[in-house]
């Protein structure tokens, strides 16, 4: 015992980086048979036998030579679609990325030692810095265990987005600073950047060698909150990242022509470790009713948000706190691990800090002032209304569904996460009458620099279950038999994914290839099905697992008439978090959960009733 004690100590973070197989090219024929498999439900009978030819001509033509081509690319790189993904799911993006890509999440420490309230804001704020920081330092000496799928261990690469990272914008393509080093890398950024009020302010997290402490951070945090609250509102530079890409692109150069100088403070905020975000508002907020944070935390104050930085901290007036994170350089899971270290450390220590009082004499934050003229407070002005225009649009649904849980429906022998999607089809089905397209994020981490895939959740055989529990004339056991199958397939669909044997990204990759190389896009791209099925980010469930701990978050839809649809499983409670657009008449993002809660029920009885 000892010994592994020893030895897992020894292990770090980015160790087996170099070891990790490369992402796979699946075969051109598994991925075409499914591509045709998942369309099914979208297409009448000539439709399907239309989508059939034109992807049997594809692959016996053009399909093949882009087949062989992208397998040349997968033999020069560890991971073929790295920088492909990077650039079209995200720095080739134009519109607003701060609403629409970036993704946020409450902090859980309102469900047990720091319920909302007023008069917190700044004390709390000094301790879940603090707990951020250690968190830092744990990933600088790489002291965070490598995750693990059993023995198999997993890419890490994401985590080392989490800090000094941000997107800068470009005219037609983005890019992503990073600079965030290991010890044994090398110097690394140690200071953050807060904004507050229009302004901006940074401070070092160093002094003489060591984190400074809840009580020095309390002093920093107090200094810039007084000053802003006592002297006039900044100019609110930070609005700008919530503009439309190239827009802000434009914004940036000009600002860097007005003054040198500026392109320092921008640096500063790029490279800080994360951005301390104060609101002035205060969201309700309950463990069953989340909504209202949610709402915030997409639609909050742009002049305190860098929408580009990989993680915004946000801290609201009533001691409640979020986060607000751009999704290009890392998914959510990194985010969810470190707030799930925080609200453990939280939780052991009872929301209080128990060390020293003492405060040393460092010095008072800097406060980064920008040379701004008539032309930039516009441009910030403008900004500023667009945000909050497009945000007043946004209908976002947290609740928590407490019946039952994990443990029930693993005693049924039901997987959560195969439940959850099921009932969320079913849900979806009973609202619109139709099935509903749907994307669910798929792991690809067992491969080096791998990220995600898509799993297709609304398949043949989910869409033949939801038509029998619509339909009064099935008996009880053949829509119990259903369900199952459908269970059986969207397990199997998600193992392949994970595996790297799923298809979207190898069609996507094809796809990328004819561009590159100037042919004309394939029919099987232009042929209405493949949107109607959700090809080309056309999702009108747009879903993910956030995971078995106590962390939340969400996402806008992924298209006007679509919605952002993510949960995480507990033992006994399921929490859901569901967005759509107020401006679309068919969708209600509080409908289709309390829909997707009937249905929970609804599969639960039917395990039951075949027990007679």
């Amino acid at each position: 015992m000892e010994n592994q004690l020893a030895k897992s100590v020894e292990e770090r973070t980015f160790q087996y980086q170099d070891s990790l197989p490369s992402l796979p090219v699946p075969s051109l024929e598994e991925s075409l048979k499914k591509y045709l498999e998942s369309v099914k439900p979208f297409a009448n009978e000539d439709e399907y036998k239309k989508t059939e030819e034109i992807v049997r001509k594809f692959q016996n033509g053009v399909g093949e030579k882009l087949h062989q081509k992208l397998l040349e690319r997968a033999k020069g790189k560890r991971n073929w679609l790295e920088e492909w993904w990077l650039n079209v799911a995200y720095l080739d993006v134009r519109m607003p990325s701060q609403l629409n890509v970036n993704f946020v999440g409450p902090s859980p420490h309102f469900e047990h030692y720091w319920p909302a309230k007023e008069g917190t804001q700044l004390e709390r704020g000094s301790i879940i810095l603090w707990h951020n920081l250690n968190y830092w330092q744990l990933l600088r000496r790489e002291k965070l265990p490598a995750h693990k799928s059993g023995n198999t261990p997993l890419d890490m690469n994401q985590f080392r987005m989490l800090f000094s990272t941000c997107k800068v914008p470009g005219i037609a393509r983005d890019s992503i600073m990073n600079y965030f080093r290991t010890e044994s890398e090398g110097h690394c950024p140690s200071h953050i950047a807060v904004l507050c009020r229009g302004r901006a302010f940074v401070f070092d997290v160093l002094h003489e060698g060591t984190l400074i402490t809840p009580p020095e951070l309390l002093r920093q945090l107090t200094y810039i909150y007084q000053k802003c609250c006592s002297e006039p509102v900044g100019p609110s530079v930070a609005a700008l990242t919530s503009e439309e890409r190239t827009r802000w692109a434009k914004a940036r150069e000009y600002l860097i022509g007005l003054d040198s100088e500026n392109l320092t403070l921008l640096e500063k905020i790029q490279a800080s470790l994360f951005v301390y975000s104060m609101e002035d508002t205060s969201p309700h907020v309950t463990p069953e009713d989340f909504s209202q944070v949610l709402e915030m935390l997409l639609a909050g104050d742009p002049g305190v948000r860098w929408g580009d930085k990989s993680y915004n901290l946000v801290s609201f007036a009533n001691g409640v706190f979020g986060c607000c994170c751009d999704h290009a350089p890392f998914d959510a899971m990194v985010m969810v691990n470190i707030a799930h270290y925080v609200d453990e450390r939280i939780l052991e220590n009872e929301g209080r800090w128990k060390g020293s009082e003492k405060v040393r004499d460092i010095p008072l934050p800097e406060e980064l002032v920008f040379t701004v003229d008539e032309k930039i407070l516009n441009d910030i002005y403008q900004a500023k209304a667009q945000h909050l225009k497009a945000a007043s649009d946004l209908q976002v649904t947290g609740y928590t569904f407490t019946a039952f849980g994990k443990r029930l429906t693993k005693k049924e022998a039901l997987h959560p996460d195969t439940f959850i999607q099921l009932a969320l089809q079913l849900a979806y089905y009973r609202l619109h009458g139709r099935p509903g397209c749907c994307y669910e994020t798929a792991m690809t981490r067992y491969f080096y620099h791998g990220r995600t895939e898509t799993v297709r959740s609304c398949t043949a055989e989910a869409v033949s279950w939801c038509q029998s529990m619509q339909d009064p004339s099935t008996s009880l056991l053949e829509r119990q038999q259903k369900m199952l199958q459908a269970f059986a397939k969207h397990n199997k669909m998600m193992k392949d994914c994970s595996n790297g044997k799923g298809f979207d990204r190898h069609l996507l990759g094809l796809l990328l290839i004819a561009k590159e190389e100037g042919l004309p896009i394939p029919e099987l791209f232009e042929d209405p099905l493949f949107s109607r099925s959700g090809g080309g980010g056309n999702f009108v469930l747009s879903t993910s697992l956030i995971g078995y701990m106590r962390i939340q978050g969400v996402v806008v839809p992924m298209v006007h008439n679509g919605y952002g649809f993510f949960y995480h499983i507990r033992d006994d409670r399921f929490v859901v978090a569901c967005s759509a657009w107020r401006s679309c008449p068919e969708t209600d993002s509080e409908k289709l959960v309390q829909m997707t809660f009937h249905a929970f029920h609804d599969m639960i009885q039917l395990m039951n009733t075949s027990h007679l």
